[in-house]
């Protein structure tokens, strides 16, 4: 058995901790759960945290337990939200879960047939059985309601700006976790659960149910909430969540997301969310800080959580699809990036549309440049960076007289042109 408690600790992932964990932990292989959110069909890089904790886990010689919260979902978590969620039907929470599992296995082993391989449950299945009556008469009246306004998730609701306060639904999200725990614990012999920070409180609901019902005992251990060092929000880009979904978010700009961290978060990241080992991570600092300029922990960071959410290959047309943008890539290359990478490496680089009879019919590269797309100023100024030499289509340079034909086109709709090393104008061919 691996020290779990020490691992996180090191790693600068606990937050709280339940007094004896590291003990009980030590004693002998134990199941530990997390929950994840159902209420999308992916996951994204904020939940990256609780699966590192899971990964750990097992990789200390535990079995880990991925609960989606199927019941939960169809009530909404009040912890850190300002407002109650839309609720989604049975069919749409399945296909979710089927989704997220897909993700989770990238960094659990589900299928090995050792004694600590990976589960997966869904709180709906014992939940939708479970009658109001049973659950007030059974659950309810072991825990007060003064125990339950205590708790910090409820008063931050309670006495916000909101006028609507907290329904009585979101109210008792806290006893369904906690029968969850409780579940677990009876069923499986499942005795921790982990998460963030803000779950603290549903968490303990969960142990205390354990020792008010089965005089058993649970145990608990949250790890901070991850923030970015100019204390804007972890996860989070320009267009939003970065999901760990390849159709949503591209292995390209997954990969561009851990490469652009700053220099103090990119140290605290390598800990979180990969798993080297802290002999190489401190070897990495090091040398990092004698050279920040070459970015090597960036460069680490995103190569090993690249290749773990999405596999070697992904990873590697990531970097190659990076070079593109310095220069160093050829005609070839850029014919070969689908359609999203394509668009994501281009964002916001302007755009013309021209129609696909005339680049059939062999535009000129002077009409290209100026007239068709405004791209440069006028035909005399077209043909200055021509001679200058500083023209390219798809990356290869081209002089005066150079015709686009459907030969250039990439996806069969773009042509990407250039003037100099950062200057880019994409045509589109409809």
């Amino acid at each position: 058995m691996k020290d779990f408690v020490e691992e996180l600790q090191w790693r600068g992932m606990i937050h709280d901790v339940m007094p004896e964990t590291q003990e009980h932990l030590m004693q002998q292989m134990r199941a530990g759960y997390v929950g994840f959110d159902p209420t999308a069909d992916s996951l994204h890089i904020g939940n990256l945290v609780p699966i590192m904790l899971l990964a750990h886990f097992q990789r200390c010689g535990h079995k880990p337990v991925a609960l989606v919260g199927g019941a939960t979902g169809m009530i909404g978590d009040p912890s850190g939200k300002s407002s109650e969620r839309n609720l989604l039907d049975e069919k749409t929470l399945r296909h979710n879960q089927e989704c997220v599992k897909n993700q989770l296995a990238q960094f659990l082993d589900f299928t090995s047939g050792k004694e600590n391989q990976a589960l997966m449950v869904n709180n709906y299945d014992w939940m939708k059985e479970f009658s109001f009556l049973d659950f007030i008469r059974d659950v309810g009246k072991h825990i007060t309601v003064n125990y339950m306004m205590a708790k910090d998730s409820v008063k931050t609701r309670l006495s916000g700006e909101s006028a609507e306060g907290m329904s009585f639904t979101e109210f008792t999200y806290q006893l369904v976790q906690g029968y969850d725990f409780l579940h677990l614990y009876k069923n499986l012999d499942c005795s921790l659960q982990m998460g963030g920070s803000d779950q603290w409180g549903n968490i303990t609901t969960g142990t205390e149910l354990i020792r008010r019902i089965a005089g058993g005992k649970g145990y608990a251990l949250t790890c901070p909430l991850i923030t970015k060092s100019d204390g804007s929000k972890f996860g989070k880009s320009e267009g939003g969540n970065v999901w760990l979904d390849a159709k949503r978010t591209s292995p390209y700009k997954f990969y561009q997301y851990w490469l652009n961290t700053g220099d103090e978060d990119a140290e605290k990241y390598i800990k979180i969310f990969t798993f080297l080992d802290k002999k190489t991570i401190d070897k990495l600092v090091l040398e990092h800080k004698k050279a920040p300029h070459l970015r090597l922990l960036q460069k680490r960071l995103a190569q090993e959580v690249t290749i773990t959410a999405h596999g070697i290959e992904a990873y590697e047309k990531a970097v190659s699809t990076s070079m593109i943008l310095f220069g160093k890539s050829t005609s070839e290359e850029l014919k070969k990036l689908d359609n999203q990478t394509f668009l994501d490496i281009f964002e916001g680089v302007p755009q013309a549309v021209i129609s696909k009879e005339k680049i059939q019919n062999g535009l000129d590269v002077i009409a290209a440049l100026a007239q068709e797309t405004g791209f440069l100023k006028s035909n005399g100024e077209a043909r200055r960076a021509l001679k200058e030499n500083s023209i390219s289509v798809n990356k290869q340079k081209v002089k005066e007289g150079f015709l686009i034909s459907e030969n250039e086109l990439i996806n069969h709709k773009y042509v990407l042109l250039q003037r100099g090393k950062k200057n880019y104008f994409i045509i589109v061919a409809e």
